[in-house]
């Protein structure tokens, strides 16, 4: 490149761009004076004013309306937990234990089933609401009149895949952007020092992989950023999060350069999505290296918070949700570990005996922790799985379940999963499903009613919330979904 044109931008043409120019160049002149003709062409009054109207896509913004809720916390229980031995009890199983379901044939599942499973937790009554809760979340069932418990929630097919993208992204087949990212397309994240949606898995990524926290069509930069929560280190936790070699200040001026440059680029080439979501994530890496390192640490918290959270990976990343909505994340969702630790296709109690033991203290101990800090009522908790798990027993087949006869088959006809906090009705039950739990049978709620109902908590009509794509208006709830408003307080 000639020096003398070096300071010039304009001047530095790549061969495609020459050619280009070349090429269209006649064309142009005659569209330039045609659109001059009938006052279509821009002034440069004009082009200027567009080329300064960036805005940061993370900046806060309101949503259609006033809401509770400013902040989300997911508790995923990927595998799918069993609803009939955590929040759904039902009595019947026990008389049928061993034998038939009344009522005929089982609904189909993926796998085969048989007699009916009674659970072998026991059941028992909490709070003024009198809702009742098995021995595996009696640190949870403490906040039960907080909770709104759903008892009728339904997905598509009795599958892990489709189900995941359907909890987290409204569509069980389909590309689509997760939950987190609508929402940080729509109000952004009050710290712009941290990721508006952070995502917490243990051990490597749950089924699906990223594509449960993806931006799909939406720009790059609303989409989950990932933590292995088995580190302690912030190093570890946030791969490069920290630059080793390179004070800040000298940092800060490599990115400044680095900035400037994909502004000029942005400049010649207008607006690219990639670019825009590259140029974001250069600035909040930067920014990160203080906010991320403090905010990971929870030793920092006193000692009678530690241990009303307990110990172990679960107990601390969900206190690390905690601190995260403290410090104005917007979305923040907690995976129980990679892959599907719930799916109890046998060994249904020890599983889930331990599996629960891991973070029912913990969700108690959450709940306590922003009520205490005045953050309860502003933040949106949801726990549950991608589906439930059948009130029969899984029959065993060649290289499955080992030949036991003690768990339980996918479903999807019906399942349990709870609501608290900000915008919330705690302290009822809301739908059934029927006597023996196998499918919903009053006040049925299909997963995009759920997210209808939760954008709704946070000051959003699910129907006006959606981007312009192939040409066409998406949203997370598709064409679908209805606020259940009886679960709103």
């Amino acid at each position: 490149m000639n020096s003398q044109y070096s300071h010039r931008p304009e001047a530095c043409l790549n061969r495609r761009e020459l050619l280009t120019r070349m090429g269209t160049g006649l064309g142009m002149l005659g569209l330039a004076g045609l659109l001059g003709d009938e006052k279509l062409l821009a002034d440069d009054t004009q082009s200027a004013a567009q080329a300064s109207s960036y805005q940061n896509p993370l900046a806060p913004k309101a949503p259609h309306f006033a809401a509770k809720a400013k902040h989300v916390i997911h508790l995923f229980m990927n595998g799918g937990p069993s609803h009939v031995d955590t929040f759904d009890p039902k009595p019947l199983l026990a008389k049928f234990h061993g034998k038939p379901l009344p009522g005929g044939e089982n609904l189909r599942t993926e796998r085969k089933t048989g007699a009916a499973f009674a659970s072998p937790f026991k059941f028992q009554k909490y709070g003024e609401s009198g809702i009742e809760v098995s021995e595996l979340f009696q640190h949870t069932a403490q906040h039960i009149d907080d909770i709104a418990v759903i008892r009728s929630m339904q997905a598509e097919v009795p599958n892990h895949e489709p189900s995941l993208g359907l909890m987290n992204c409204g569509a069980s087949v389909a590309v689509r952007p997760a939950f987190g990212s609508w929402l940080t397309y729509g109000m952004g994240t009050d710290n712009q020092n941290l990721p508006g949606y952070i995502v917490m898995c243990p051990k490597g990524y749950p089924t699906k992989q990223t594509q449960n926290w993806q931006s799909a069509f939406l720009p790059g930069v609303y989409q989950g950023t990932y933590v292995d929560t088995r580190y302690t280190e912030v190093e570890k936790l946030i791969e490069n999060v920290k630059n080793s070699r390179l004070p800040l200040d000298e940092q800060r001026a490599q990115v400044d350069l680095l900035q400037k440059m994909n502004a000029m680029h942005r400049d010649q080439r207008g607006f690219d999505p990639a670019l825009e979501a590259q140029v974001n994530s250069f600035e909040l890496a930067y920014r990160m290296q203080m906010e991320a390192s403090d905010a990971f640490d929870v030793t920092k918290e006193p000692k009678n918070v530690l241990d009303a959270y307990g110990s172990g990976i679960q107990a601390r990343q969900i206190l690390i949700a905690r601190r995260l909505v403290e410090r104005g994340v917007r979305f923040v969702q907690v995976f129980h570990g990679a892959g599907q630790p719930w799916d109890s296709h046998d060994d249904l109690e020890a599983r889930h005996r331990a599996l629960a033991g891991e973070c029912d203290r913990a969700i108690g101990a959450l709940i306590a922790d922003l009520k205490r800090l005045g953050l309860f009522e502003e933040t949106l908790i949801l726990w549950g799985g991608e589906f439930g798990r059948t009130p029969t027993v899984e029959l065993p087949k060649p290289g499955s379940n080992a030949g036991k006869i003690n768990g339980r088959d996918h479903n999807h006809y019906g399942f349990t999963c709870w609501l608290a906090g900000g915008g919330i009705k705690g302290g009822q039950v809301y739908g059934s499903t029927d006597e023996t739990g196998f499918k919903a049978a009053e006040n049925p709620v299909q997963v995009h009613d759920l997210h209808a109902t939760m954008l709704h908590a946070l000051g959003f009509d699910h129907k006006k919330l959606t981007y312009r794509y192939a040409g066409r208006d998406y949203r997370l709830t598709d064409v679908h979904g209805n606020v259940v408003h009886e679960l709103l307080s």
